[in-house]
């Protein structure tokens, strides 16, 4: 049935400390009142506000009366608001995207307003404000980003994208159903949202992975976490932000990769700028105000775009990249020599490829990323004769749906592994860790894969003129990956006489590929996926260690619904786990795998957290992931250790005691389970 939310804000704000919920530092605001105020910030986005505390907020008031609540003493806001008055800002109700330079430097002039408040009336008064006035997506943008750094919203859950902007996601004829359902006041209405295209195409083959609800929110995550435009001067320095850059897409590919060999279907191959490209993508989507997203056919010819780049100028900024590679050093502004050839040399190079402001040199060696993405997305309309709007690849949350998109990635990626391959292979002494030997490994319970049917709210998809805040129950369903549980039981002798503090580190080597063909060791090596790090003390003799699949530190549940976020609030529930979604969806640790099982090489490493641990209350928290946690890294090896260098002798892995490879099959018996209907 239709269910009618009306919050009481004086019971809210009464609320300042609640049981289960960790108190701001900054300035004690409770995060209920901070959740609350988000949550309705993002509720019905393309309306105006519900609440009546923030809807007064945005009638009364004055971003520039009062400078004194603003670190910078007005600048930021002044600036946005000379633009606003002067009305050179993206008018509401027309699309955005952050390829668009000038949206780009309209939502970070919003977003810098927000990094400059000196606590949380300035913070939810400003947005509540300029909710009202700007684009609609750039404010999304701009707050989703804020939210994300902002020392008042640590601690504050961002609504699912996809239930924000659910256009983007749905299929147009699935909200054309939703919203005659909405119309006719129907009630618990789930409408299938099936995947793009058709088993004419293979690619249709790993739909249900480019297009999961979850991988669009881990990408679009990635880019909140670590945007290219970040400046020092926004608060804090950002950790290993261009290693992060090259190791979270380099471990999406090889999921992807994982899930093509469950599917008998060959390895991605890097996009070629000089040959066709052959996949297509209709994305069945539209914008919430404006045209659907553009359709690309196959076999076009790439081409130049106009006023974005050309193809040679692509090829040019790869050639100083791989030219900067083979001599191991990059050329700063001055003309300084930076040594690339060690640990820190892949962050260099993450910084200029990701185009970021840390690099080094970004006159000479350009934005090779964001033209690459732009002019990807533009080959619909090269010309822009008929003014189209961007297409998914303009959108980080949607970026993934597109199999173009993949093999663009693949083919940076491989600038990337240019540069680790020429590194010098580990050593046996290297990967040693004295006194400790990994005994045995063994798997407890099946790797075994299924899909069930998942629905989201469509909720912010429809228009009305109530101004109270409703939930209608109407959904769309799509099939999406899971998998059973499991455990790893790791054996581990501890010779030293003393406690050692350990970091347990788990990979998986794909075996064969989609034809059954053996893949070389080394090969598999740069294929690998990180399963889970952890901590553990290694008390004298022996040790069983058991880890649960669900207890993996690389992995996030699901970001509740609306609906749940907003009963979690007023419930006081503790939303802790739900803080970071940057990582791997939990059900999606596994790679499909089929029915005869898809083989992979288990490696489990045990190194020395003395020399490891960067941050130890970091990376013994379920929210540690691979990118970190508000800038901080707390690993000190290099991401995909120790598997990240060349081995061009497999034996000196098997030689080394703290290492331990043990085979394993990941099984799918094709079961799916839907939801119960009403």
């Amino acid at each position: 049935m239709k269910v009618l939310v009306v919050f009481s804000l004086v019971a809210l704000s009464a609320a300042a400390a609640v049981s289960g919920y960790m108190s701001d530092e900054p300035d004690g605001v409770s995060t209920q009142q901070k959740q609350y105020d988000m949550t309705y910030a993002f509720y019905k986005i393309f309306e105006p506000i519900r609440d009546n505390n923030l809807l007064e907020k945005a009638m009364t008031f004055n971003p520039v009366a009062d400078t004194s609540m603003y670190k910078d003493a007005g600048v930021a806001v002044r600036k946005l608001m000379y633009e606003f008055t002067h009305e050179r800002l993206l008018e509401k109700k027309h699309w955005a995207a952050a390829t668009n330079k000038r949206h780009l430097e309209e939502a970070i002039m919003l977003f810098e307003v927000f990094m400059q408040c000196k606590d949380w009336n300035c913070f939810s008064s400003n947005a509540a404000y300029f909710r009202e006035r700007v684009n609609e997506e750039e404010f999304l943008y701009a707050a989703y980003h804020a939210i994300k750094h902002s020392p008042f919203t640590q601690n504050v859950v961002l609504p699912a994208v996809y239930e924000v902007k659910p256009h983007y996601f749905t299929k147009a004829q699935v909200i054309d159903q939703a919203y005659e359902a909405h119309e006719m006041k129907l009630k618990n209405m789930v409408f299938q949202n099936n995947f793009t295209g058709n088993p004419n195409d293979m690619e249709q083959r790993v739909a249900y992975y480019r297009e999961d609800l979850g991988i669009g929110t881990h990408h679009y995550m990635i880019h909140l976490e670590n945007p290219f435009w970040w400046k020092d001067t926004y608060g804090y320095r950002i950790d290993r932000k261009g290693e992060n850059f090259f190791y979270a897409y380099h471990q999406l590919l090889n999921r992807y990769d994982a899930e093509r060999i469950s599917n008998y279907m060959p390895l991605l191959e890097e996009l070629k700028l000089d040959e066709p490209l052959h996949e297509g993508f209709a994305p069945q989507t539209t914008y919430k105000f404006g045209a659907p997203f553009p359709i690309r056919n196959d076999d076009i010819k790439l081409q130049d775009v106009d006023r974005v780049g050309k193809i040679h100028e692509l090829v040019h900024m790869e050639d100083r990249i791989y030219d900067a590679i083979a001599h191991g050093y990059v050329e700063n502004e001055q003309g300084n020599k930076i040594n690339i050839e060690n640990d820190n040399g892949i962050e260099i190079l993450g910084d200029i490829i990701q185009s970021s402001y840390y690099s080094p040199n970004r006159k000479y060696y350009g934005n090779l990323t964001t033209m690459a993405y732009t002019m990807l997305d533009r080959q619909v309309d090269p010309k822009d004769k008929y003014d189209l709007p961007p297409g998914v690849v303009a959108h980080m949350e949607l970026y993934p749906r597109d199999p173009a998109a993949w093999r663009l990635q693949k083919r940076i990626d491989n600038i990337f592994r240019k540069h680790i391959d020429s590194l010098p292979p580990y050593t046996k002494e290297q990967l040693e860790f004295t006194g400790i030997a990994v005994t045995d490994v063994q798997i407890q319970g099946t790797l075994e894969t299924y899909f069930e049917e998942y629905k989201w709210d469509l909720v912010n998809a429809f228009n009305d003129n109530n101004t109270e805040t409703e939930f209608f129950d109407i959904y769309a369903s799509t099939p999406r990956l899971n998998h059973k549980e499991f455990s790893y039981q790791i054996k581990v002798q501890n010779n030293n006489g003393a406690p050692k503090k350990a970091v347990i580190r788990i990979l998986a080597m794909p075996y064969r590929d989609g034809n059954g063909v053996l893949i070389p060791f080394d090969e598999g090596r740069w294929l690998a996926i990180e399963m889970d790090l952890f901590v553990k003390t290694l008390t004298p003799g022996s040790n069983d260690i058991v880890r649960k699949s669900s207890e993996a530190s690389i992995t996030v549940p699901d970001v509740p619904t609306f609906k749940t976020l907003v009963e979690k609030t007023m419930a006081q529930e503790n939303l802790q786990k739900y803080q970071s979604a940057t990582g791997i969806p939990e059900r999606l640790l596994l790679p499909k795998g089929n029915e005869e099982g898809v083989q992979f090489r288990l490696w489990v490493a045990v190194t020395d957290a003395a020399e490891d641990v960067n941050d130890e209350s970091i990376i013994t928290m379920k929210k540690y992931h691979h990118y970190g946690v508000h800038g901080v890294q707390p690993d000190k090896r290099p991401f995909g250790y120790p598997l990240d260098r060349r081995i061009p002798d497999k034996q000196t892995f098997y030689e080394v005691p703290n290492f331990k490879e043990t085979m394993v099959k990941v099984y799918n018996h094709n079961v799916y389970i839907a939801l119960p209907r009403q």
